[in-house]
């Protein structure tokens, strides 16, 4: 199957991984089977709350044919951290790891070898308990799946045309926007049709309290370069600490790029944009990696973006070679041992 044909998240392996949670036991095995349906009481408080938490990371297909795993550690840390906002219990982080890897090793034959696509890796945790008040859950159900992916949506590497959301927010001070929940999506939906209806690819966010200040994109993180700093907007609650935002963050400084994480107003954006020194807008995430952007777009006006005057062809190229390189194997890459 081509890259074109699997598209993102609508084609998966045979196995998942399985585990259960129970108050005054904790998790039992991370167990491999087979890919199956879920029953679920209709009582389940998942279906009442939403009291759930995921994650997604990637395998990758190697230059030596290996299959390594993309900052494993931070994406499993980041579900422990994240977890107790949700009053639900963190994972087990050796026995995820090495739940993940052997589900990775087990139907790695399916990562695409084309050197675009990737075995995309989605755990997730969510209250399996039939009760219906209003409390944490005590019994809680862990699933593992895997995706063979290509590119995440239709635009690839096309400059996205973000509609600016002046209305609607995705996430408030105090609330969930810092962990990775499905309600967070949940409340992103209709933005993000609207935006499509505009002729748009996705919605950049702005804060929940002034509507001044920019957040993220859609699903990734925004960069910014305004004349030759990187400025990203800073974690405070309302926006998900990516993993890839962090790892873009490391290999800037470790350029020495001037960096700031500091609170970045639409109307700075605008007014470097009118001035010429808004030198790129970028966004950062698992699906995408990197991901320019073109222009933003509000009811009365367009900002047109430059594209391929800032840093984010390099980092989509040093982050590439990282993630698929063997020459000199980096720390963030978790080897899979072949399958027996």
């Amino acid at each position: 199957m081509s890259k074109k044909e699997l598209g993102f998240g609508r084609v998966f392996t045979e196995h998942m991984v399985s585990a259960r949670w129970q108050e005054g036991e904790g998790w039992g095995p991370h167990t491999l089977t087979l890919r199956g349906d879920v029953s679920m009481d209709p009582a389940c408080a998942t279906l009442h709350y939403a009291q759930a938490l995921f994650d997604g990371l990637k395998a990758f297909r190697c230059d030596d044919g290996a299959l390594r795993i993309f900052r494993l550690d931070a994406h499993i840390e980041r579900m422990v951290t994240g977890a107790p906002r949700l009053a639900m219990p963190p994972v087990d982080r050796a026995a995820l790891a090495e739940a993940v890897i052997a589900l990775v090793r087990r139907d790695g034959a399916h990562a695409p070898e084309d050197g675009e696509g990737s075995l995309y890796i989605r755990p997730i945790v969510f209250a399996e308990e039939a009760y219906l008040g209003v409390r944490p859950s005590k019994v809680y159900r862990l699933l593992v799946l895997l995706s063979p992916v290509g590119s995440y949506g239709a635009s690839g590497q096309r400059p996205l045309r973000l509609w600016v959301e002046r209305h609607m927010v995705r996430a408030a001070p105090g609330g969930l926007g810092a962990v990775k929940a499905p309600a967070n999506y949940a409340a992103s939906l209709l933005a993000g049709l609207q935006a499509q209806e505009r002729g748009c690819d996705q919605v950049l966010w702005l804060d929940a309290v002034r509507r001044r200040e920019v957040e993220e994109v859609g699903t990734m993180n925004l960069f910014a370069q305004i004349d030759g700093t990187v400025v990203t907007p800073p974690l405070a609650g309302t926006i998900l600490p990516g993993i890839t935002r962090a790892s873009v963050l490391s290999l800037l400084r470790e350029a020495e790029v001037p960096v700031e994480e500091r609170p970045l107003a639409l109307e700075e954006l605008w007014e470097a944009g009118q001035r010429g020194t808004l030198e790129g807008v970028f966004g950062t995430g698992t699906a995408a990696t990197i991901a320019p952007v073109g222009e933003l777009v509000t009811e009365d006006d367009v900002l047109h973006v430059p594209v391929g005057r800032d840093r984010a062809a390099w980092l989509l190229a040093r982050l590439r070679a990282i993630q698929r390189s063997t020459s000199t194997p980096h720390p963030w890459m978790t080897l899979v041992p072949p399958a027996a």
